[in-house]
């Protein structure tokens, strides 16, 4: 390949993966070059391993597919090539790749065109946002990996290598061999901060979902209900959607001995756990509910999908199509803000993505609510987890210099 073609995608999705298990690197790299085939087949393997969680695919994918594309195709090296000094050089590629390799919006890697898969032409291996401020055009100098994305994707390729170790495929993992990471991943003393919206933010998000449910039930009695589990019970967006692991059904939500409502949810790591459910959200259960014509509150084993599908049977599947439709909120709200000459207040809506809606629901409910409680709703491995969300310190700290003089008064 050309240095400045665009690069055309290696990996589908999980259901179109061909079987690493059962046929051959020749029969499953067919239209690869040879030396690239042992490749894409030790690769595919590896992330056959992560199918049950298809957020973690798809996370592993991104890493495994930009490495692969770098090597074959920028360096023209393959895996057993590959020594501390190709990632190095790899990591300094993905802080800065060229402009043809970004994209402005995440599209699915392949189309079905008369029953055969063919890449699509608008995927890139990095995405930036289109700036709000630009029309929508481009803006490249708007990439940059945030660090805990290069955290990312140093741990993944760990993991990646390891995994061809334990296969005899590789004798020696070139990551672990990268001492100075530091060079990569800033070291702070200071705890990252969380990324939410303000409440001000959220409550003209929600009035923009209120006035488009209202406008258009049939789209967006969903949109709305959708928002308010996802900062109401704090859910990721993968525990939203329909996988191979589980679908989320209105029978997760049940009422315990004293009439408690607790959602049941299958999270990360394919753990199970239980979530406060609080009469604002049961009130929002039950708007919904009524507008799909089933009785306000879920009765036992009821199996009808959480996010059902507009169009069609089952549950929605992607988590791309709940993504849009959040960020189709954010764009209007910022909107509106902007209008009433609110810009500053709604930058943050030009940049918020899904998962601050959760970081968000955490932050307000551990200002008010047990920090062990919280823990358990959010599904956090460890308290150190939820303390990110507490804030005190910093409102104290910042309370204590707030009226230091720079300039003395004169006497």
């Amino acid at each position: 390949m050309d240095k400045a073609q665009i690069p055309k995608p290696i990996f589908d999705n999980l259901d179109f993966l061909p079987d690493a298990f059962k046929y051959s690197p020749a029969q499953i790299g067919a239209g690869l070059e040879l030396h690239q085939q042992e490749d894409y087949f030790y690769s595919v393997r590896y992330l056959l391993s992560y199918k049950g969680s298809s957020a973690t695919f798809n996370a592993y994918r991104r890493e495994v597919e930009r490495l692969l594309q770098w090597s074959w195709h920028i360096s023209n090296l393959t895996l057993s090539d590959l020594k501390r000094e190709h990632i190095e050089a790899f990591i300094e590629f993905c802080l800065s790749p060229p402009q043809h390799w970004i994209g402005n919006k995440n599209v699915s890697r392949f189309k079905n065109k008369q029953g055969e898969r063919i890449p699509n032409s608008d995927w890139r291996p990095f995405v930036t946002p289109t700036s709000k401020t630009s029309g929508g055009r481009i803006d490249t100098k708007l990439y940059s990996p945030s660090q805990k994305a290069i955290q990312t994707t140093f741990a993944v390729l760990s993991s990646y290598f390891n995994f061809l170790i334990q296969e005899e495929y590789l004798s020696a993992n070139p990551v672990a061999l990268v001492r100075q990471k530091s060079r990569f991943i800033q070291k702070s003393q200071n705890q990252e901060p969380v990324r939410r919206i303000s409440n001000y933010q959220w409550d003209e998000v929600i009035r923009v979902a209120e006035k488009m449910a209202s406008d258009d039930p049939l789209a967006h009695e969903r949109t709305l209900f959708i928002l308010n589990c996802l900062l109401g019970m704090y859910l990721r967006i993968s525990e939203l959607v329909a996988d191979e692991r589980s679908t989320p059904v209105m029978g997760d939500f049940r009422m315990d001995q004293d009439r408690n409502w607790w959602f049941h949810v299958i999270g990360k790591g394919n753990k199970s756990r239980i979530i406060t459910v609080s009469n604002a959200m049961l009130e929002a259960l039950k708007r919904y509910r009524l507008f799909l014509g089933l009785p306000a509150l879920p009765f036992i084993g009821e199996q009808t999908p959480l996010v059902p599908k507009i169009h069609g049977q089952g549950p929605v599947t992607s988590t791309r199509q709940v993504r849009n439709l959040v960020q189709k909120c954010f764009d209007q709200a910022y909107d509106n803000l902007v209008s009433i000459d609110q810009e500053s207040e709604a930058m943050e809506l030009k940049v918020a993505t899904v998962h601050w809606l959760r970081h968000t629901g955490i932050s307000e409910d551990v200002k008010i609510r047990p920090r062990e409680h919280v823990k358990e709703d959010a599904g956090h491995s460890s308290m150190a987890t939820t303390d990110k969300y507490i804030d005190s310190e910093l409102r104290e700290r910042h309370a204590s210099a707030i009226n230091k003089k720079i300039r003395r008064e004169p006497d």
